[in-house]
């Protein structure tokens, strides 16, 4: 390695220690302040809480054990619409890719679906599913399902015309073209559908907990705003957003993964 390339590495490592070290000390200043503010009574505490507020809470909810029932269960409701919103929009997308026709015929359709509020027919998927888990699960995919369908379809039509026909050239199968071109090609693809599909489950999860959950952290924030326990609600908040950093890092590190190694 030269010594320029070196240089350039180090800098980027610097560059991002540098970038960390702001990020925690915007995060802190933000919570200093706000507690501030609410401890000094410039802000309404009642209204807008507090982090200290918000982190006994957290902590109430631990001594009584209730934090890990509604944890998991929110927990195994996102990992369940995640994984098969993922499959299943694999397969749409190979489907259309394969056969363009089907997705011509059904494009009206995917886009009036995809338009539709889908609070909308949530009271529906309660009355046909019932008031349990496969409700939520369900609302979660019409949420994720059709809008990472696209991006891996999208993904999969950008693949190389020139390459397509160089391959085929070679009297290559359609197997074989998929597995060498066409996926390696839609990587990116893939990846950005991974992380609509993430947001779109935890959107869908939680509108799904608001509608028919007894536990979960969407049941938690609904419940708080009930009885207007706005502690309790940002305490919600906040665990969600702990939950969607756990959840996004193991995807970004495959990000870097595959763009490193393509």
């Amino acid at each position: 390695m030269s010594e320029a390339q070196k240089n350039f590495i180090k800098k980027k490592k610097v560059e991002k220690i540098f970038i960390t070290i702001i990020q925690l000390f915007i995060s802190i200043i933000f919570l200093f302040v706000w507690e501030y503010l609410s401890s000094h009574k410039i802000i309404n505490s009642f209204i807008f809480s507090s982090p200290s507020k918000i982190v006994k809470t957290i902590y109430n909810l631990y001594i009584d054990n209730n934090i890990f029932n509604h944890l998991i269960t929110t927990i195994k409701e996102i990992i369940v619409s995640f994984s098969l919103g993922f499959i299943l929009s694999m397969i749409l997308a190979l489907i259309f890719y394969n056969f363009n026709i089907v997705y011509r015929i059904l494009d009206p359709y995917i886009t009036m679906l995809n338009s539709l509020p889908k609070v909308a027919i949530g009271p529906l998927i309660l009355i046909w599913f019932g008031a349990n888990p496969k409700s939520i699960i369900i609302m979660a995919l019409l949420i994720n399902l059709i809008v990472s369908t696209i991006t891996i379809y999208t993904g999969f039509m950008k693949t190389d015309k020139n390459l397509l026909v160089l391959f085929k050239s070679f009297n290559t199968n359609k197997f074989k073209t998929l597995k060498y071109l066409i996926l390696p090609n839609s990587y990116a693809n893939i990846i950005s559908s991974l992380k609509i599909n993430l947001s779109m489950s935890f959107i869908g999860v939680i509108m799904g907990e608001f509608l028919v959950s007894k536990e979960g952290i969407g049941y938690l924030i609904i419940y708080g705003t009930q009885v207007f326990n706005l502690d309790l609600v940002l305490a919600g908040v906040v665990i969600l957003v702990i939950l969607s950093y756990i959840f996004y890092k193991p995807i970004s590190l495959l990000e870097k993964y595959v763009l490193k190694n393509n």
